[in-house]
């Protein structure tokens, strides 16, 4: 007598209640470091973004342009001439290379984004010949293989300083400057391993008036 006997009220299965929703600025930081991660990963297995700090590849790249780099071009293939490459310096020793934990890292997120490289580290050229052939420069004349190729890259009067011939070695490249009187490249440091190449420039990013292929 005088009890309830009414059934409780209960959730029906399955039903929870609503999670309350975070505010965007609390997701931001997480947002960020994600993107920073995707950003750093692609940098160092796909693509990245390069700073031209020279005038070695004037006319067809210009000082303080950006171009993108195909980090996979010679994974399954080999470069051929013409590509333009970016590639280790020769000149540099391990020592030149070494840095501290915190530098990497900083260096890693500018080079994500296409702010800066390492400095002269990286080197950026046209591949004028390939293992096996020979390269000269004779009466100003570029010659290889005994031949005269034509460079529609040039600029307008190009002459260069004679250069003996040399026969490019196996799993090696010659390379030069399109600005031929103001290019550190392979008539310096000889041809450059395939293996120290980073990539191939394919792209210009920036600036955005002259966005296109290379």
């Amino acid at each position: 007598m005088g009890e309830d006997h009414s059934p409780l009220t209960e959730p029906e299965s399955g039903e929870t209640e609503p999670a309350e929703a975070r505010p965007f600025w609390a997701e931001l930081p997480g947002l960020l470091l994600t993107a920073l991660v995707v950003a750093v990963l692609v940098k160092t297995f796909l693509v990245q973004p390069f700073y031209i700090p020279s005038e070695s590849m004037l006319p067809t790249i210009e000082v303080n342009d950006r171009v993108m780099v195909n980090k996979l071009a010679y994974r399954f293939g080999d470069p051929e001439v013409g590509d333009i490459v970016v590639f280790l310096n020769p000149n540099l020793t391990a020592e030149d290379l070494e840095e501290t934990i915190p530098e990497a890292v900083i260096r890693s997120v500018l080079e994500a984004v296409g702010v800066r490289t390492r400095g002269q580290d990286d080197l950026i050229k046209r591949v004028i010949a390939t293992e096996g052939q020979t390269v000269a420069v004779s009466d100003g004349v570029l010659v290889v293989d005994g031949s005269a190729p034509e460079e529609l890259y040039l600029p307008a009067g190009t002459v260069m300083g004679d250069f003996e011939r040399v026969t490019v070695p196996e799993d090696h490249v010659f390379v030069m400057g399109d600005n031929r009187n103001s290019s550190l490249d392979s008539r310096r440091f000889g041809p450059v391993p395939k293996e120290e190449i980073v990539g191939e420039a394919v792209l210009r990013i920036w600036p955005l008036d002259r966005l296109g292929g290379l």
